[in-house]
Formats: C-alpha cells, sequence, structure tokens
C-alpha cells in the first residue's frame, strides 16, 4: 500500500523527544550563518583578508548550500536519512575546526566551502525525518511548525552568542559552536531516530549531480553579482547559463528511469504553490539590509545594539510560528497565510513612513508586525510542500524547499538591493559646493560618503550626513513598498492556489502527484531495517 494513502499514525513520546534532537542540528545551522557577519571584520584583520577574499568567506557557504540542496535530498531518500544526516553533521564538526583555526584566508574560505557541503545535507535530512516520524497531518504542521521557529531563534540569537564568543574568546570561537552541538547530535539521534529510504532508488545520476549545481550556483552567483555591481556582462552570462542549465536538467530528468529529481512533483498545485511563496518570503527578506543600514547609519546604532532592537521582530515571530498550526485545525492554511501576507504588508507600509530622524520605535513596530505576518507561511509552507508529496520522496520536497528559498533570498537581495540602490542615487541631493570626488562618491553609496566626509570641514560633513541619511530613508522607504506590493501579490497567490487543502483536522492525501507506485507487496518508504537500498 502506497504510504502517501494510508491511515495515519500518530506519534508517541519517543518521536516527540526524538523532534527534541532535530532542533539542535537546525538551531546549529542558523547559528552558523549568522555569527559570520560579526566575526567578518576581525577575521579581515587578523588573517589579512583582502575585500575580495572576504566576499567568498561570505559567500561560498551559500554557493555550497544552495547548489547541493537538490542532490542531497534525493541522496537521503536513497541512502537514509539518518545516515546522510548523520555523515553531514560529523563534515560539519570537522569543517567548522578547520574553519576556527584556519591560519590564511584561503584555508579559511576552502573551510567554509566544506562546511557548507555539509550543512546541505542538514535542512532536507531532518525535515524528511519529521515527515517520516509524524505521518498524522496535526502532528506534522505543528513538527513543522517547531522546527521552523528553532531556525528563527537560531537566527535571532546568532549575532549575540557569537558576539559574546568573539568578544571574549577570538572569532574562531564563533565556528566551535558546532562542534559539541553535532557531537551531541549524534549520539542522541543514534538511538532515537528511525531511519528511511526509498525501496525503488536506482544508481544517482553524476550527470544530473553537475547540472544541477551548475544551474542552481550559476543562478545565485548572477543574482549576487547583480546586487553589487548592477546588470553587466557577467550578470547576464552567469544568469543565462543557470537558466539553461536548468532547463536541460529538467530534460534530462523527465527522461531518466530513475532521476535525480522527480519532476512529476510540480504536478501537485499545493506543492508546487508552497515554494513559489517561500521564493516570496526570500525576495521580501532584502529588505531587512536597508532596515539594518538605517539602524546602523541614521540611528547610529552598533551591529550588537542593532541586532537587539531587532529581536523582538524575530521573537514575535517565533511564538506565532507556535500558534499557527492550532488556527489551521479550523480554517484552510490559504486563509492563513494570506492573511499573514497582508499583515505583512502593512508592517512594510509602516516602514515607509520612518523618517530620517532615526525613529526606532516606528521600526522596530513595523519589523514586528512583518515578523507576524510572515510567521503562518514560516510555519505552513514547508509543511504543505511535504504533505502534498509521497513519503518516498520527502527529502526531494525538503530540498525544494530549501532550495526555494536560498534562490529566494538571492533574489530579494538582488533586486530589493537594486531598487534601494537606484532610490539613494537618485534622491540625494548634495551640496553644490562639495568638491567633485567627495560629491561622486557620496552619489554612488552611503560607505562611499562615510568614507569620505571625514576630510570635510565639520559644516560640511554635518551636512552630508544629514544628505545621505535623508536619501538612506528614501532607500528603505522605497524598498518596503516594494517588498508590500510582493507579499501582497503571493496572498493572491495563496488564496488562489491552496484554497483547496482542508485545514489539518481534515485527512489530505496531496493533489496531482501520479508516480510510479512500488511493486507490489512493498511499502514505497521502509525502515532501513526491513529492507537494504540499492545505491550506486
Amino acid at each position: 500500500m502506497d504510504s502517501a494513502v494510508a491511515p495515519p499514525i500518530r506519534a508517541g513520546r519517543r518521536e516527540i523527544v526524538a523532534l527534541t534532537v532535530l532542533m539542535l542540528p537546525t538551531i546549529l545551522v542558523a547559528l552558523d550563518r549568522s555569527v559570520l557577519y560579526l566575526a567578518l571584520p576581525h577575521i579581515g584583520a587578523d588573517l589579512g583578508a583582502s575585500s575580495l577574499q572576504q566576499l567568498w568567506i561570505t559567500d561560498i557557504h551559500d554557493f555550497m548550500i544552495a547548489g547541493l540542496l537538490v542532490t542531497m535530498g534525493t541522496l537521503g531518500d536513497r541512502i537514509g536519512r539518518k545516515r546522510l544526516l548523520f555523515l553531514g553533521l560529523v563534515g560539519f564538526a570537522a569543517a567548522s575546526l578547520f574553519a576556527a583555526y584556519a591560519t590564511s584566508a584561503g584555508m579559511l574560505i576552502v573551510a567554509r566551502a566544506l562546511v557548507g557541503i555539509a550543512g546541505s545535507t542538514i535542512m532536507p535530512s531532518t525535515m524528511a525525518l519529521i515527515s517520516a516520524m509524524f505521518r498524522d497531518r496535526r502532528q506534522h504542521t505543528t513538527a513543522i511548525a517547531v522546527w521552523m521557529g528553532c531556525f528563527t531563534a537560531g537566527t535571532a540569537i546568532g549575532p549575540l552568542i557569537g558576539g559574546a564568543l568573539i568578544e571574549h574568546l577570538w572569532w574562531g570561537a564563533a565556528f566551535l559552536i558546532g562542534v559539541p552541538v553535532t557531537l551531541l547530535t549524534v549520539l542522541l539521534g543514534a538511538r532515537l531516530l528511525p531511519e528511511r529510504r526509498s525501496s525503488g532508488a536506482g544508481r544517482v545520476d553524476l550527470v544530473s549531480v553537475a547540472m544541477s549545481l551548475l544551474a542552481v550556483l550559476s543562478l545565485v552567483y548572477g543574482l549576487k553579482q547583480l546586487s553589487r555591481t548592477g546588470v553587466d556582462a557577467t550578470v547576464l552570462t552567469t544568469v543565462a547559463v543557470g537558466i539553461v542549465a536548468g532547463v536541460l536538467f529538467v530534460l534530462r530528468q523527465r527522461r531518466l528511469a530513475s532521476p535525480l529529481l522527480d519532476v512529476r512533483l510540480f504536478r501537485s498545485r499545493a506543492l508546487s504553490s508552497a515554494l513559489v511563496l517561500t521564493l516570496c518570503v526570500g525576495v521580501v527578506s532584502g529588505t531587512i539590509l536597508f532596515v539594518y543600514l538605517y539602524l546602523q547609519t541614521v540611528a547610529g546604532l552598533s551591529p550588537m545594539a542593532t541586532a537587539l532592537w531587532l529581536l523582538p521582530s524575530t521573537l514575535t515571530s517565533v511564538v506565532v510560528i507556535q500558534i499557527a498550526p492550532l488556527v489551521v485545525r479550523r480554517i484552510r492554511p490559504a486563509f492563513a497565510i494570506a492573511a499573514g501576507l497582508v499583515v505583512q504588508a502593512g508592517g512594510y507600509l509602516l516602514l515607509t513612513q520612518v523618517d530620517n530622524s532615526g525613529q526606532l520605535g516606528l521600526l522596530v513596530t513595523g519589523t514586528v508586525v512583518t515578523g507576524i505576518g510572515l510567521a503562518p507561511l514560516a510555519a505552513l509552507g514547508a509543511s504543505l510542500t511535504l504533505q502534498s508529496a509521497p513519503a518516498e520522496k520527502a527529502g526531494s520536497a525538503a530540498s525544494l524547499t530549501e532550495t526555494s528559498g536560498e534562490l529566494g533570498i538571492a533574489l530579494g537581495i538582488a533586486t530589493i538591493g537594486v531598487f534601494g540602490t537606484a532610490a539613494y542615487q537618485n534622491s540625494i541631493q548634495l551640496d553644490p559646493a562639495l568638491p567633485e570626488s567627495v560629491a561622486a562618491a557620496a552619489r554612488d553609496s552611503a560607505a562611499g560618503a562615510f568614507s569620505v566626509a571625514g576630510g570635510l570641514p565639520a559644516e560640511q560633513s554635518q551636512q552630508l550626513f544629514a544628505d545621505v541619511f535623508d536619501a538612506i530613508t528614501t532607500s528603505l522607504h522605497t524598498t518596503a513598498l516594494a517588498s508590500a506590493l510582493v507579499a501582497l501579490a503571493a496572498a493572491v497567490v495563496a488564496v488562489t492556489m491552496l484554497r483547496h487543502v482542508p485545514p489539518s483536522s481534515r485527512p489530505y492525501h496531496g493533489d496531482g502527484v501520479e508516480l510510479t507506485p512500488p511493486a507490489p507487496g512493498r511499502p514505497a518508504d521502509v525502515p532501513a531495517s526491513v529492507e537494504r537500498d540499492p545505491v550506486g
């Protein structure tokens, strides 16, 4: 009998305890991504890293994760999700040690690449294991909400923990957080976590792996370059390569008997819509860059103070994420998600009312409202994706969710960044008496303005700061308005495309996904102890 239509089995105490184990690596991934930004200035000073090397230290980790998510999600379905998680955790700990004690920028770039490769196994594996343990729809929705809440909380506390470690020890200590967490997860998970794998998987197609890697890396790299340099030949070429590689990848998957990614999953309207909404969440996240810029320039806050002022938004989001599964027991997820997105749009509109005097109260209120509005989709999006896919494809579905989020973030930083930069450059009004070299630097960016302001007379410097603060505020207004429009468009998508999904108190077996059934008398997704899976 296909596990997608099997009667739901409610999870017990063992599964709930196992979920707490999976919370550890989830928090770890979020921590690792957020502590690096605080450590980067210290790394640059200690290792003598150039600006280009610092760029690669931050980017290579994201590139590796984004490029390998599809491969790792499918690999977990084939060799076992628990096994892949443990391999990734051990690799994560080893690479983190390597990063902490790197003696050159080149060594650290290699170490961060290895951390990214290992990290690409963690999120798809944890999501797929949750699906294996929580087959009852209501419990599954709650478990995914807990998982997402942990990720959000980890993102919030990362700068605080990392800042404390860097201040009292050294920058490498920020990377050592992962070592005890990974070891503890392996020790506890060895007894508590189940092993599941697909029973009918064939060999891994290495050509498909290369094509998916090329497609995602090219798109992410091109979008990152767009946010830094604008439209140029490099951006156009890399994005075009990514699109072509993606099309060829899909065509190849349709021909293979055992594809790396079963593209028939996209026939599910709920799954495809949830991925689009996840992409939209990533896009609007680009506005946070201009919130950070406003807080650290117009409001004059330090990086640590900025993190503290934004903490209410994250903590509120964590709380509402836990409430969302209770709401969808009675109303359809489409309406809960759409209502949240409308609230999120309202929060962004509040940000358009912030003036150039450093209005912390209004700005924090706006970010709290956006966090509340984001929470229903954060809690329910991944759950909808996983529930819309057959059990044997849980790893693939999880990897699609993560890949969609990664691409959305890259797209958001690029597009929202371009909007914000254009708004800054078009709105800044400078004193005509400024030297041309100073005016050119100030028009280019806020960072350029701050770099030349110190060489001006006090009165001119003060006026330059005022002009730059006006332009930064305008860029915040522009990006917030763009994000509000994206959130409203996403709300329309949610209501239109997900309204057929019932509340979680009612059965739901997915829609539109017709995959080849397993062999007669054999379940599609089986415990590893029952049947070994052939792996190439």
